[in-house]
């Protein structure tokens, strides 16, 4: 599952309240003396906000019986968002003789359980609380017998009480999208949701990763829909009441948190790999486009099959786009859903595309779905891997530079969390299960299989995956057998590696100092990170010296708080890299002089190296010296130094511009790069000179959106006469960048003209943009007291109430507080706050005072 810009919203969010945290660096032990005894004594301060808590030990679940097969009957009540299910079971005990057997089966109506045998029925007895039935079976079986349960039930997924997480934001496994179709422009929809324990909400199971089955599937829909489940497609079926059943068999065994269903009016965009069925299921008007979003799935296909030596292992493999989906994706095995946010058009493909979404959900198909996790503690072992393939992807089809970048943004995203929370990559101790879903299990996790990757080498990494891969199909596993199948492929006990990197909190926190004296160079490394928390490393890694314009690269290991390390050199260095490869999961304070900098930004090549330069060339240079480097990156080759390099450019004073502008200017008309021709715009405009009209004016013409927003916006700030005349052309678009960038300028001089613009938008954004958007017309609001009316304060009720995104639920809230004065607001967001079940909402909305 790929949930990333969720987790980031959610945490803008949590800052919009609560102006960020700080980390408590007061955590050691300290001496003190005792007021009457005179004798130490020894006070513990407070840890630490981010240290590890202390929750229950929370197992793998213990295997009673084997689900080995279930098939299902299902039909659907639109107008009630029920779905009327026949279930049939084929279980057997797993060890030991049972004579009861317990299911997950989460708000159901259960009308009938039944022993069968063949098509004879036996009525059973039992016990139902909502969430778990209890059946007494007819005798005791052993773990020879196999015995089949079927179950008629109807599923009341809105009934149930929600819970969600920043990954997944809802848990009630299915949904009903525009049930009556009485919202316009959204298609009417089903789909399913099941990570982590949510698919027992419409079909009864044992709800747990360790279990595994196989299924049939039995879609009964009216006919104008497409239906897509794992598996296999078998046949279709008119039935005499003018709808159709659909059958899908899946013969492969895996886990129940996989099992999908994506019922709509789709195209179905047909392409392969080899001679396996590649499909990719949109709404028809991205029919056209669909090859261009999914299109690079084959080769995908071709280059995870021939990293891994392991071929991929479903009968087909399936995208499907459906909309208001409570995360990113889902690796459903052979049939992924992905959320809405895919389906682009021509301009939009422009400036974005989903490559490590999709990446992401494939490699799953090996990593989750064949090898599964045994339990929810050992999450990693399918994120972590999902994560990284992003990277490999990434790495193999559009370079190194974008590869190492994607890895900064993975490395920050982790470091960010950090400050708050540092827990072990494997961790039993949660206080939720969704709780696994963070930063730690993606974007540490993969980071952690680089430097593993880094340490043995590439021939000896993907051996190693082979071989976990190969020995654990059709298998639950938790993180030791991945450690094994790496000493068994290597032949050396990793053991250091996996303790420090998987099953202990936090991360190395360096501190380098190099001298050169008398013909000697010597490096300096303190581990500085709170070891009452966090382990001292054991770190192998690079450092790269240059002497007279030659590079020598030396390996060395630190296994101790403080270390010194003499490096043999000839003459004064010019550079000295620590952690060359910029492979390190952690955070690096290596002084330099502004000498060494410009020589590691002009010399080291890698692109951590070059963007950690120019960031610190900024303190260390003069204003013209770093106007005068600035003009050769602006130039440079990758575009995110030239991106970075616009960033710096813009805190300079004005006097050191001048000789930047004509640079600038160029790449805002001529570069390749839609972002960054875009934000060389926005420099210019934040210059502050209206002598750029005429370039605003082409930019809002660009086929990028980015570039059109842009030349919007830079347009906007010149205040020209005609502004509002040439905004009002724009007013039709939807593209998000547009809409958003009108909703800046209208939020603050549009005047109350615009209210009928800003309800609209509002009615028909979705997601991160109504979130953004929500913020603007909150400025609107503010502004112009005449759009405070009860139109406006109803939808911001609605979408604070009953959004399904709790981060847009979190919006409304905030946009209702700008009237916080008026009594009836107060009582509205009370009332809010007093229905709100989400616990991250709660707990941001109780540090309100109404």
């Amino acid at each position: 599952m790929n949930h990333r810009f969720l987790s980031i919203v959610g945490l803008a969010a949590a800052m919009a309240f609560t102006g960020g945290c700080s980390v408590n660096k007061q955590t050691k032990a300290t001496p003190t003396v005792e007021p009457v005894t005179g004798k130490p004594a020894l006070e513990i301060a407070e840890p630490p906000v981010w240290a590890p808590k202390n929750h229950a030990f929370n197992p793998s679940r213990t295997r009673v019986h084997d689900l080995l097969h279930t098939k299902l009957r299902v039909s659907f009540d639109w107008d009630k968002q029920y779905l009327h299910g026949i279930a049939e079971l084929t279980l057997k005990p797993y060890f030991y003789p049972q004579n009861k057997l317990v299911l997950d089966a989460k708000g159901f109506d259960i009308h009938s359980v039944n022993l069968m045998n063949g098509f004879d029925a036996k009525e059973l007895q039992y016990t139902y609380d909502g969430m778990k039935l209890t059946i007494d079976l007819d005798k005791t079986y052993t773990r020879n017998d196999k015995y089949v349960i079927e179950i008629d039930y109807t599923a009341k997924p809105n009934e149930l009480v929600v819970g969600g997480s920043d990954a997944i934001t809802e848990d009630k496994g299915l949904y009903f999208i525009n049930p009556k179709g009485e919202e316009p422009n959204k298609p009417r929809q089903i789909w399913t949701q099941g990570e982590t324990e949510a698919n027992s909400a419409w079909f009864p199971t044992i709800d747990s990763p360790n279990e595994r089955m196989t299924q049939e599937l039995y879609i009964t829909v009216d006919q104008q829909f497409t239906t897509l489940s794992n598996g296999t497609f078998v046949y279709s079926r008119k039935n005499p009441n003018g709808t159709k059943t659909d059958y899908w068999k899946m013969e492969q065994a895996h886990a129940p948190y996989l099992t999908m269903m994506a019922i709509g009016e789709y195209a179905v965009v047909k392409d392969k790999w080899r001679d396996l069925e590649v499909n990719y299921y949109v709404e028809p008007a991205y029919e056209k486009t669909a090859k261009k979003i999914f299109g690079n799935t084959p080769e995908m296909l071709e280059f995870f099959s021939k990293k891994l030596g392991v071929d991929y292992p479903w009968s087909k493999y399936s995208q499907v786009v459906v909309r208001d989906f409570v995360s990113g994706a889902m690796e459903n095995t052979s049939a992924s859903t992905f959320m809405e946010d895919l389906q682009l058009n021509e301009r939009e493909l422009l400036d974005k595309n989903w490559d490590g979404i999709i990446a992401h959900e494939l490699f799953h198909q090996w990593f989750g779905n064949y090898v599964t996790t045994e339990s929810w503690a050992n999450l990693p072992l399918n994120e972590a891997f999902a994560n990284y393939s992003e990277y490999l992807w990434t790495e193999h089809k559009y370079g190194a530079d974008e590869a190492a970048f994607h890895h900064l943004d993975e490395l920050g995203q982790y470091l960010d969390e950090s400050e708050s929370k540092r827990e072990p990559l494997i961790r039993y101790r949660y206080a939720d299960r969704e709780d696994m879903f963070d930063s730690h299990s993606y974007a540490k996790g993969g980071r952690v299989l680089h430097m593993l990757r880094k340490y043995v080498g590439d021939e000896a990494f993907f051996a190693s995956l082979n071989r976990y891969l190969t020995q654990n199909k059709f298998s639950d596993v938790e993180v030791a057998e991945l450690r094994m199948a790496f000493e068994d492929t290597t032949g050396e006990d990793l053991m250091w590696f996996f303790d420090q990197w998987f099953l202990r909190a936090g991360h190395p926190e360096l501190k380098v100092s190099h001298t050169y004296q008398n013909g000697a160079l010597t490096l300096q490394v303190w581990q500085q990170q709170d070891t009452l928390y966090q382990p001292v490393y054991r770190l192998p890694l690079k450092v790269a010296v240059w002497e007279n314009g030659k590079k020598a690269e030396h390996s060395i290991e630190i296994t101790k708080a403080n270390q010194v390390f003499n490096l043999p050199v000839s003459a004064e260095p010019q550079l000295v890299l620590f952690d060359s490869e910029q492979q390190l999961l952690g955070t690096v304070e290596h002084a330099k002089t502004a000498e060494e900098l410009e020589f590691q930004f002009n010399n080291a090549g890698g692109l951590a190296a070059k963007l950690e330069a120019l960031e610190e060339l900024e303190k260390e240079l003069s204003q013209q010296e770093m106007g005068s480097l600035l003009q050769g990156a602006l130039k440079d080759e990758f575009w995110a130094v030239r991106n970075l390099a616009l960033d710096v450019a813009g805190r300079l004073p004005a006097r050191q511009t001048e000789t930047l502008e004509p640079i600038v200017k160029r790449i805002a008309e001529s570069d390749e790069k839609g972002e960054v021709r875009a934000g060389a715009i926005m420099l210019l405009s934040e210059w502050g000179d209206d002598e750029y009209s005429e370039l605003y004016k082409k930019a809002m013409e660009d086929d990028s959106y980015k570039v059109a927003a842009a030349g919007i916006l830079g347009y906007a700030m010149t205040e020209a006469p005609d502004i509002n005349q040439r905004l009002a052309s724009f007013e039709k678009e939807t593209n998000e960048e547009i809409v958003l960038a009108l909703a800046s300028y209208y939020a603050v001089k549009g005047g109350a003209g615009k209210y009928d613009w800003f309800m609209k938008q509002m009615k028909n954004a979705k997601g991160v943009g109504l979130y953004y958007l929500l913020q603007s017309y909150g400025a609107f609001m503010a502004v112009n007291p005449e759009a405070y009316t009860p139109e406006a304060i109803g939808m911001l009720a609605e979408l604070a109430q009953e959004h399904r995104l709790y981060y847009v639920r979190m919006a409304a809230f905030q946009t209702l507080m700008v009237h916080s004065e008026r009594p009836e607001i107060v009582e509205l967001l009370k009332e809010i706050r007093a229905n709100e079940q989400d616990k991250r909402l709660l707990e941001l909305y109780n540090q309100v005072a109404l």
